[in-house]
C-alpha cells in the first residue's frame, strides 16, 4: 500500500512541477501588448483558468498523498529492539584503596 501511494506521490510531484512551469508569468500580458508575441496556444481565454484548476487539483492530491504517507509511516511501526530482553550487567568491582 505504501509503495503504491509513494509512486502516485512521485508522479503527482513531477506533474505539479511541470504544470507550474507551463504557466506564464503575471507580467506576460503587458509584454504582449507592446508588440510581443501572442501566446494563444490554449485558446482566446488563455491557459490560466485550465492550468490554475489543474494546479489546484494536483496540489490537493499532493497534500493528500503526503498526509497518507505520513500516517501510514508512523502507524504500526516496529522497533528493532522489540522482543529483546534487557541483560543485567554486573556492577563494576571497586578498586582497592592504595595507601602510600
Amino acid at each position: 500500500m505504501v509503495t503504491v501511494i509513494t509512486i502516485i506521490h512521485i508522479i503527482v510531484c513531477l506533474a505539479l512541477i511541470f504544470i507550474v512551469l507551463l504557466q506564464t508569468g503575471r507580467g506576460a500580458g503587458i509584454g504582449a501588448a507592446f508588440g510581443g508575441s501572442s501566446q494563444t496556444f490554449f485558446g482566446s481565454s488563455g491557459a490560466t483558468p485550465f492550468l490554475a484548476k489543474l494546479t489546484a487539483a494536483a496540489a490537493i492530491l499532493f497534500m493528500v498523498t503526503s498526509l497518507s504517507l505520513t500516517f501510514l509511516g508512523t502507524r504500526g511501526g516496529s522497533s528493532v529492539m522489540q522482543g529483546v530482553t534487557p541483560v543485567e550487567q554486573p556492577a563494576p568491582a571497586e578498586k582497592p584503596a592504595t595507601n602510600k
